[in-house]
């Protein structure tokens, strides 16, 4: 009996420590673990919070509807996180945007339909790939004279920045003889085909056929040519919980089958026609927070750059050779330098330099503001300067120091001169806001890129964006008049 009961535990004590070896060997390659392991197995990320970067318009991937971020990698990414137990903060920034957001780590990782490259892999770690991709050219609709890729000798075709679509037509614009424009976006370079500024573009199938079925106005005229894959990417050598995270819950959807349901709700889908009022109404929403945010990140701008328009505004008139310098350079730098540098520099290269992230509208606010500011010292200066030095000579001999004459004499018939000159930098500023699109920040012409992203009425939705401004423009001068005639008779 007990050597009965010693055989039957013999294969049992074996079988313990291959079982454990053959599990820490399965963790080591990256198996996930199945059966009874499984659920001893911690979470790679679980409890942690991630911040992601994507693409503000790549359907049927990344896209706005009703106002939400959705799409494929919107969907995966949200479900792979609950799977896993960790949350994600989505920053909607652009493609090129959020890779320059990745290396100066104002994000943890991005997913925005990124081709894995061997380029991309010296700088970027990547996930399994989870969609394996290809390339189409395309057409508008009523052309007849492109058929392939030999009737486009002495022509141009139209890309999207870093996407394979690009790779693929800087590979073989040699061999047939066209050139290559790029674009930031896809309903960019449909309406440049669309508009015979290009003959045909080339783009990755799953965009493109969405971009048909929803009306882009274009069609295919190729087979499929083979493409790369998709990956999700962290920095390399960082946030390896991360990407160890998402292969699990990616192979996870896998075998439950929601990764095939995510794939068949937007590859088979298109958007929906609808009429220009329905256009209005169906997307107020967006245009308000739009245009709620221009306002917020105009006024806030103004308030600072006339700060330092009349602080740097003195400066420039002042006797001192130091501060007349400072100003000098302080107005040489941030007018000699365009508004999208300094959006760029303040948002990706700054927090490089402090170590600290900079969110986006405060990116935005000090690219305004300085940059306006720069501006108003001019304004300021001319105001003083054009007063009649008379009026100095006259108030000193009268007795009155400096300070009193500026106080009293000067700057009163200064605020008068410069007043249109205020109200004219409002407007320019309020304009201005637009540029801040590139960095992500949510404002009105931004919701304008998310909308015919989708629907590609581009034409519609920029007129009514146009519209917007204009109103909003007309009114606030007005107001401004009224103030200027109230409070300078």
């Amino acid at each position: 009996m007990q050597t009965g009961k010693r055989a039957r535990r013999g294969p049992a004590k074996l079988a313990a420590p291959f079982i454990a070896a053959t599990a820490a060997i399965a963790l080591l390659l990256g198996v996930p673990a199945t059966g009874a392991f499984a659920a001893d197995t911690p979470k790679a990320a679980e409890g942690e919070s991630f911040s992601v970067g994507t693409d503000t318009t790549f359907a049927p991937f990344e896209f706005r509807q009703d106002g939400e971020l959705v799409g494929i990698d919107m969907d995966l990414l949200n479900s792979i996180a609950e799977e896993e137990g960790f949350t994600v903060d989505i920053r909607s920034l652009g493609f090129d945007a959020a890779l320059q957001a990745l290396q100066s780590n104002q994000v943890d990782g991005v997913i925005a339909g990124m081709s894995i490259t061997e380029e991309r892999q010296k700088t970027f770690d990547f996930s399994d790939p989870y969609f394996e991709s290809g390339i189409q050219m395309a057409v508008a609709e009523n052309n007849d004279e492109i058929s392939g890729y030999d009737d486009l000798a002495g022509k141009r075709v139209a890309v999207k920045t870093g996407t394979e679509g690009q790779t693929f037509a800087e590979s073989i614009k040699d061999e047939y003889g066209f050139s290559v424009v790029a674009f930031a976006q896809s309903a960019q370079m449909y309406d440049d085909v669309k508009s015979g500024g290009s003959v045909a573009v080339f783009d990755d199938y799953p965009v493109l056929s969405y971009g048909i079925k929803s009306g882009n106005g274009l069609k295919t005229v190729t087979e499929k040519e083979a493409g790369s894959s998709y990956g999700f990417a962290v920095n390399k050598g960082t946030n390896p919980e991360l990407l160890a995270a998402f292969n699990t819950g990616l192979a996870e959807l896998k075998d439950n089958g929601e990764y095939d349901e995510i794939m068949d709700r937007y590859l088979e889908a298109g958007a929906e026609d609808s009429s220009f009022w329905s256009l209005v109404t169906d997307n107020a929403p967006a245009f308000a927070k739009g245009l709620g945010l221009t306002l917020l990140a105009t006024a806030l701008s103004l308030v600072f750059a006339l700060v330092l328009g009349v602080l740097f505004g003195f400066f420039k008139v002042s006797s001192n050779v130091v501060l007349r310098g400072i100003a000098t350079t302080y107005v040489s730098i941030f007018r000699g330098t365009p508004v999208l540098v300094q959006a760029f520099f303040f948002y990706f290269g700054l927090p490089q330099l402090i170590g600290q992230p900079v969110d986006v509208l405060t990116a935005g606010v000090l690219t305004l503001s300085l940059n306006a500011g720069a501006y108003m010292t001019e304004i300021v200066r001319g105001g003083i300067q054009s007063v009649d030095p008379g009026q100095m000579e006259a108030a000193r001999s009268l007795g009155l120091g400096y300070g009193k004459t500026m106080q009293k004499v000067i700057i009163p018939q200064a605020v008068k001169i410069m007043t249109p000159s205020f109200i004219n930098q409002f407007v320019i500023t309020l304009k201005d806001t637009s540029l801040l699109a590139v960095i992500g920040f949510a404002e009105l012409t931004y919701q304008a890129q998310q909308i015919y992203a989708v629907n590609f009425r581009t034409a519609e939705v920029l007129l009514i964006v146009g519209a917007l401004y204009f109103i909003v423009i007309t009114l606030l001068t007005k107001l401004a008049d009224v103030l200027d005639k109230r409070f300078n008779k």
